[in-house]
């Protein structure tokens, strides 16, 4: 427990880090506009888990944490990249409490900020390969990089069409947030992995340690998304009801509601100008049916999943700090 407490502190401390990286990174470039849009996210602030992992993942196989920065860095551009081109599909208004890129720059500023940042992720990785690490393994972190987000675009067309099905099961869920979320995660503590010479056994195991550990993140985030305070989360609260998105809570409601129930969840579910009420009044629904506890116990179960496999990993402190920063995914309150 002691440990998930520091863990706030550290991803502080970390995110300072990142975050004086990607400015240098990103300052002058031209247009002063394109500049201005590509740091705007950026600047909103952010845990930055992501790079957080990487960095951990480096240090866990006997790696140095200097040398995973610069990749950490690129990482946290393509998760990034991936939030402002979500915002412009999504027509969301708001991102970590703050006007989102479009909603600043327009949508067609917001696009070419967006493809901006995923160039620099392999720009980053490109120039900054740190000495003893051989050409070969940074090919495998460009490889792991690039799958990851050909396999976020399928989980995110995935989610986009969701809405519109009526029967979306709990394991089409399961594997649309683990395209849309695990998926970078997993390359996340993979290249951190790969930088640190970790072996091919280790780079596995962590990689399946972060996917499950994704698959947790994502299901309390759909739990903050109806529980949270809107002001500490940083957007609508209840949004994901008004636009009828197949979360794990959604799907185990509509399969296990009474009529009356139902009646209840309806007034929200898809639709866009449903009232504050109607959005509390199908939360409180959603807690009478048990979905929201249902959807705790799966996160803990990929938990206990990702664990396991860690088994791999040398007992260090560092090891510690893994298993910290995911029982702190499932703690937070944004």
């Amino acid at each position: 427990m002691a440990q998930v407490k520091a863990i706030g502190r550290k991803l502080a401390e970390n995110a300072k880090m990142i975050n004086s990286f990607l400015t240098r990174e990103l300052s002058g470039q031209e247009p002063e506009s394109l500049e201005k849009a590509s740091l705007h996210l950026i600047k909103a602030g952010g845990k930055r888990l992501r790079p957080y992992m990487t960095i951990k993942a480096c240090e866990a196989v006997g790696g140095r944490a200097e040398d995973a920065v610069p990749f950490a860095a690129a990482v946290e551009l393509l998760h990034s990249f991936t939030l402002v081109h979500d915002d412009v599909m999504d027509h969301d208004d708001l991102r970590r409490g703050k006007p989102t890129v479009h909603k600043v720059y327009g949508m067609p500023m917001a696009i070419l900020a967006g493809d901006l940042l995923f160039a620099k992720v392999y720009d980053i990785m490109v120039n900054n390969r740190p000495p003893g690490m051989s050409p070969e393994r940074l090919l495998e972190c460009i490889d792991k990089v690039t799958e990851a987000t050909m396999i976020l675009c399928q989980g995110q067309a995935l989610d986009i069409s969701f809405p519109g099905a009526s029967d979306v099961t709990v394991n089409d869920y399961i594997y649309m947030v683990g395209a849309k979320t695990s998926a970078l995660f997993r390359a996340c503590a993979q290249v951190g992995a790969l930088v640190g010479g970790g072996s091919d056994e280790q780079v596995n195991a962590i990689g399946i340690f972060a996917w499950d550990a994704g698959v947790a993140f994502q299901i309390e985030d759909d739990v903050l998304g109806v529980t949270a305070d809107e002001e500490t989360l940083g957007k609508p609260v209840g949004s994901d009801l008004r636009e009828g998105k197949k979360t794990l809570i959604n799907i185990h409601a509509l399969e296990n509601a009474t009529e009356e129930q139902r009646k209840l969840i309806d007034r929200a579910f898809g639709v866009e100008d449903a009232s504050h009420e109607d959005i509390e009044a199908a939360v409180e629904t959603l807690e009478e049916v048990g979905s929201i506890a249902y959807a705790r116990s799966v996160a803990d179960e990929y938990i206990t999943r990702a664990f396991k496999s860690l088994n791999v990993i040398p007992d260090t402190p560092t090891k510690e700090e893994l298993k910290a920063l995911v029982e702190f995914f499932v703690k937070r309150e944004y």
